[in-house]
């Protein structure tokens, strides 16, 4: 991976020289940090809460968080009409059984399931927006679910990079669901194995 190699990734993943990384780009800093969500939102493996504690750190809670709502927004919206205008046979080419999340039903219900995905932290930001884009919801709809359930996160983790102090704690919250969903998964897979003859 280019990221990888070129040590782009690294940065990204250090929310402490990431924001110093920025803070030399002086007034198109903002842009920095929501052209990086909007890549991380579209690209899979690019994380995007270092670059939301990074914001925070560079530009308070409040601007930190308005600009990471703007990138994730974007990104979302990228990643849907990805998702609308490529199909799903090459979706799932690329992501496989990881696409059926369940985006089926009413327009409610779909901004609904898209709202709550958004407050949980480990259901995958991208790939719910790449199926949103295979389903009918409209685009306005998706938009706002997207933008109302992003904010709460947004503001915490801006405000947690605010507050040097308290990443230490971000990261214990952010990992144990982290780790009760890998565990959750593995328990599942092994059951199956057990069923299967």
């Amino acid at each position: 991976m280019i990221l990888k190699r070129t040590g782009a990734l690294a940065l990204i993943m250090d929310g402490n020289k990431l924001s110093i990384y920025i803070g030399r780009f002086g007034i198109y800093g903002p842009l920095m940090i929501i052209g990086l969500m909007a890549v991380a939102i579209v690209l899979n493996p690019i994380p995007s809460a270092p670059i939301a504690l990074a914001a925070g750190l560079a530009y308070g809670h409040t601007w930190g968080a308005v600009y990471v709502v703007t990138g994730a927004l974007a990104g979302a919206l990228v990643a849907f009409f990805i998702g609308r205008l490529v199909g799903r046979e090459i979706l799932y080419r690329w992501f496989g059984d990881k696409l059926s999340v369940g985006l089926l039903g009413s327009q409610n219900t779909l901004m609904g399931i898209v709202f709550i995905s958004r407050l949980i932290p480990f259901i995958s930001f991208d790939i719910v927006s790449y199926a949103s884009g295979l389903t009918d919801l409209k685009v306005w709809r998706f938009t706002l679910a997207t933008f109302a359930g992003i904010i709460p996160t947004s503001f915490l983790l801006a405000h947690v990079g605010s507050d040097a102090v308290s990443v230490l704690a971000l990261g214990f919250l952010t990992t144990v669901p982290i780790a009760a969903k890998l565990i959750y998964d593995r328990v599942r897979r092994h059951r199956s194995q057990k069923k299967t003859p």
